[in-house]
């Protein structure tokens, strides 16, 4: 993606509708309860990797922001945490049984705040997971961390003990802005935190940030800009606020007149967008940012960059094991998520040793339809002569009728769809969404409910 402009773009109010991320396909809306431990083994033992993905969910936050649609448990009880890693143990305990012919390739923590673990804590469980699991060498190791409750000396400490990758939650640099998502962190400590991680030696530091805040405007952009390229992190993440205080009781401290206009909003990401762009860095699928060098870059650049619950990322052949509270996992041909309540996991745990609440199997056309969303989410191209020869089919044949749901968009400047590929254009790759949206089979029913946030 190039420097942009389309904060007056007709085609946004066209096309600024109600849509997944795509995370996975199906996506979690389609998961059952009829799908049972069995339906997971039989996904294990039919599965053509012998590479692991962990996600390890903390679901605890020392405060509430006022702005997060996350899975959590806000509260000060310590002792809380020390439950939880009580019954996370014995989950991981018996999900390493089931994977005993993997290696662990990648390991993510996150939340929630994972670092609401104490360091003992944290040490305590990533060496668990080394005595249960199989390691590669080379094993990512990632972390989500608040820098209001993190230090350069628990850096170092998390560097001791493995992990190599930081994700550290900045959102916005302006205190009118952070005191209105409750949220205020001093700037100069989280240029500090990511000095002391970049002189330690971690291969990869990314900044969350997130456009459409209450109070945001482009002068506040520009602080939030200029701090984020004081700090040069490898990643950025540049997410778009959802406002859905109906679902997120927490949002409705939010006041609507406090957010900018659609307007505005879009100028915001124009503007965070071409100022990354123009210090170097790019663009990868949605909302992130990395330098030429990064890995997620030069995946990009040679077609294989993969997407999952965790984001983007190069592991695309990794089967990904979720543990904790609301976790998912994809593993061969399916997908299965854990009890999202916190006393439901812990009943399931004391049950049964596993927290498997719902999932499903995917049929061949899933399979087909999720490579090809995939595809265009990752790369923003899909060749069509890849995808026959891999499913074995006649494409514009197969997806007839969802070629000529193209036709619209097409015609408005957002791909160019011809016999051999579906290239996303500049404009389009704002709306990847919506082109992916022409491909997915469940689609009509959720947008009836409202059941996805907007696409900008």
């Amino acid at each position: 993606m190039s420097a942009v402009s389309f904060a007056q773009n007709p085609l946004v109010a066209k096309y600024n509708l109600q849509g997944p991320r795509y995370t996975s396909y199906p996506t979690a809306l389609e998961f059952t309860e009829t799908f049972d431990r069995q339906a997971f083994i039989d996904a294990i033992d039919s599965s053509q990797s012998r590479d692991l993905s962990l996600y390890i969910h903390i679901p605890f936050c020392h405060k509430l922001c006022y702005y997060c649609g996350c899975n959590k448990i806000v509260t000060r009880h310590k002792h809380k945490a020390q439950q939880y890693l009580s019954f996370l143990k014995r989950e991981i305990n018996q999900q390493a049984k089931l994977f005993s012919a993997h290696k662990v390739a990648q390991i993510h923590l996150g939340g929630g705040t994972p670092t609401f673990l104490d360091d003992q804590q944290l040490e305590q469980l990533t060496a668990y997971l080394h005595q249960q699991f199989s390691f590669a060498d080379n094993v990512e190791m990632g972390i989500e961390i608040d820098p209001r409750e993190m230090t350069k000396e628990r850096i170092t400490h998390l560097y001791n003990i493995g992990f190599n990758r930081l994700s550290i939650g900045v959102q916005d640099v302006n205190e009118e802005v952070q005191d209105a998502i409750n949220r205020r962190q001093s700037t100069e400590h989280i240029k500090a935190l990511v000095e002391q991680a970049k002189t330690l030696g971690f291969t990869s530091v990314n900044l969350d940030l997130i456009y459409g805040l209450p109070h945001q405007n482009t002068e506040t952009m520009l602080q939030t800009i200029d701090a984020v390229k004081t700090m040069d992190p490898d990643r950025i993440s540049l997410f778009s606020y959802a406002h859905l205080p109906q679902r997120f009781a927490s949002q409705k401290k939010i006041k609507d007149a406090w957010l900018p206009n659609a307007t505005d909003k879009l100028r915001l990401m124009e503007q965070a967008i071409t100022a990354f762009i123009e210090h170097g860095y790019q663009a990868i699928g949605m909302d992130h940012f990395a330098k030429p060098d990064d890995e997620l870059a030069v995946a990009q650049r040679e077609g294989r960059l993969h997407r999952n619950f965790q984001g983007y990322t190069t592991l695309g052949n990794c089967d990904l094991l979720g543990l904790g509270v609301s976790a998912i996992s994809a593993v061969g041909r399916s997908l299965a998520q854990n009890h999202k309540a916190l006393t439901d996991y812990y009943q399931a745990i004391e049950e049964n040793e596993h927290a498997l609440a719902r999932g499903l199997t995917l049929t061949a056309e899933d399979e087909l339809r999720s490579e090809i969303i995939k595809q265009l989410m990752c790369n923003f191209r899909l060749d069509k002569t890849y995808i026959e020869e891999k499913f074995q089919i006649i494409f514009d044949q197969h997806f007839f009728d969802d070629i000529q749901s193209l036709k619209p968009l097409q015609s408005d400047g957002l791909l160019v769809e011809d016999k051999q590929q579906i290239q996303v254009c500049e404009i389009g790759r704002l709306f990847v969404r919506n082109i992916c949206m022409s491909f997915d089979q469940y689609i009509k029913p959720k947008l009836a409910n409202n059941r996805y946030s907007s696409i900008v």
